[in-house]
């Protein structure tokens, strides 16, 4: 028997979907099969089979290092893998041993950039069939299983802000390489628009190769893509998503960003979803995720209130209140990198504390719509474009599950975001991370061992910045003392 077959791991659904990607792959037409997994950090990682290896390896599961779960964003092993449990108090990861990917056929597609090549987002097991903990993919399956034992589904849709600029020079000589630890030198860009603009038309057309590129990929891959938009500052872009089952937007989102890169990559482009990008002039981006949740009973959106002057049902309102209550130990899974904290300044369209407002742009959750309308929603305003989907999307159906079974309040809304006295985001990752940890619902909901695992991680990084010397410290000491 089979590896799936051995231990059921496939619905009938997947059955179906890997009968005919194989059926595909026999005709000849694409050669090679990306095997990928998105890592802790929502990076793809994986390897590329010949067409006549994948067939039999959609059953079989592909083998793969557990370091990738031992690295930081500079690709750093931050894990004593050579140790007894390698690290993780875990036997099967010792050593650098091997765990199986294991690919998710439903999730098969041909890479409308990449010649003969098909692509499936993979789960990871080790050989036992256990599920591997650090497995964030699988993680949020669980934690979606939860929600449903309680009569609901979750129900996402993307807006999502990125930069794109023209590539000046690529630097790949060898000393420009780098390594584990400091990662090598990025390219030098140049802007594809100035800034300022927003939403006009001639800006627009400006910016239009780089747009049909982006729309051509997105609607080869099949994802649900709406719009198309040039944000407010320099070379900044926004897309959005239609709303779905939120496993699904997140495979959506994971596979939207790698793809943006690489097609820009191949025209002269970087396509950056990192928020605060060091160069002059350059704003922030953002990713807004829109929430609701679905009865599993009847289909309908359950936020959607029944009463005239009714924000959200009381389902939505209690839901808002968790999303409220957990928004300081959420924060570190919204918002992850070092990097994204620069965005939560006063009065900037991001926010700065835990507060809720009806269409309001300045407050950390924004509810739309009302009595009638099936699209009633909370948008939280909060994440970073470089957030792992699975942990973000996670950090929301938790926190408000909490907030639905101790029928938390989420008070008045904010008229005015940045004046309203409300508990402040966390101002770091080391504060958020903090947050992280004290917060119960958190670390039952995702595991205590799986918290500590992941702030083991970030807290590598916080350790190689602090020590770090940066230009601004250079400016403000190296003449003044």
């Amino acid at each position: 028997m089979s590896f799936v077959d051995r231990f059921g791991l496939w619905s009938e659904a997947q059955q179906q979907a890997a009968r005919d990607v194989v059926a595909a792959l026999e005709q000849g037409a694409i050669e090679v099969v990306r095997f990928s997994f998105p890592d802790q950090h929502g990076i793809l990682r994986g390897k590329t089979l010949v067409a006549s290896e994948a067939i039999g390896a959609l059953r079989s599961g592909v083998t793969i290092t557990t370091t990738m779960f031992a690295k930081d964003t500079s690709h750093r092993t931050v894990f004593p893998v050579f140790t007894s449990g390698g690290g993780f108090s875990r036997p099967e990861m010792q050593g650098a041993a091997d765990v199986l990917m294991v690919a998710d056929p439903l999730t098969f597609k041909v890479l409308p950039w990449a010649p003969n090549t098909g692509w499936v987002l993979c789960d990871t097991y080790f050989q036992s069939g256990v599920p591997v903990p650090f497995d964030t993919r699988q993680l949020f399956r669980k934690v979606l299983g939860g929600l449903a034992d309680t009569g609901f589904e979750l129900v996402t849709g993307l807006e999502v802000e990125c930069h794109v600029f023209k590539v000046a020079q690529h630097h790949m000589l060898p000393q420009d390489a780098g390594q584990p630890g400091r990662p090598g030198m990025p390219p030098d860009v140049e802007l594809m628009s100035h800034g300022y603009q927003y939403l006009t038309e001639i800006r627009y057309d400006a910016m239009d190769e780089v747009m049909e590129l982006v729309r051509k990929t997105a609607q080869g891959l099949e994802l649900p893509l709406r719009s198309l938009e040039v944000e407010f500052g320099p070379s900044q872009f926004e897309f959005t998503f239609a709303p779905g089952q939120a496993l699904k937007t997140a495979d959506d989102m994971i596979l939207f960003r790698s793809a943006v890169k690489q097609v820009c990559r191949r025209h002269g482009f970087h396509a950056t979803f990192m928020c605060r990008p060091r160069i002059p002039n350059v704003v922030s981006s953002g990713w807004h995720l829109h929430q609701s949740l679905r009865s599993l009973a009847d289909g309908r959106n359950a936020f959607v209130p029944t009463e005239a002057g009714q924000d959200l049902s009381a389902t939505g309102r209690h839901y808002l209140g968790g999303l409220l209550a957990h928004a300081c130990g959420a924060a570190a899974l919204s918002t992850p990198t070092l990097n994204g904290y620069k965005r939560y300044q006063p009065y900037s369209l991001a926010p700065d504390r835990a507060i809720w407002g009806r269409d309001n742009r300045g407050v950390m959750l924004r509810v739309l719509g009302g009595v009638g309308d099936a699209a009633t929603r909370i948008e939280n305003r909060v994440g970073e474009p470089a957030a792992n989907p699975y942990l973000y999307f996670a950090s929301q159906v938790l926190s408000g599950m909490d907030g639905l079974a101790r029928r938390t309040e989420p008070g008045p809304s904010a008229d005015v975001p940045y004046e309203t006295a409300a508990a402040s985001l966390p101002r770091t990752l080391g504060e958020a991370l903090q947050c992280l940890r004290g917060d119960e619902c958190l670390r039952e909901g995702l595991g205590e061992g799986f918290v500590d695992y992941f702030c083991h991680v970030k807290e590598a990084e916080i350790a190689r910045f602090n020590l770090e010397v940066s230009e601004w410290e250079q400016r403000e000491y190296f003449d003044m003392f």
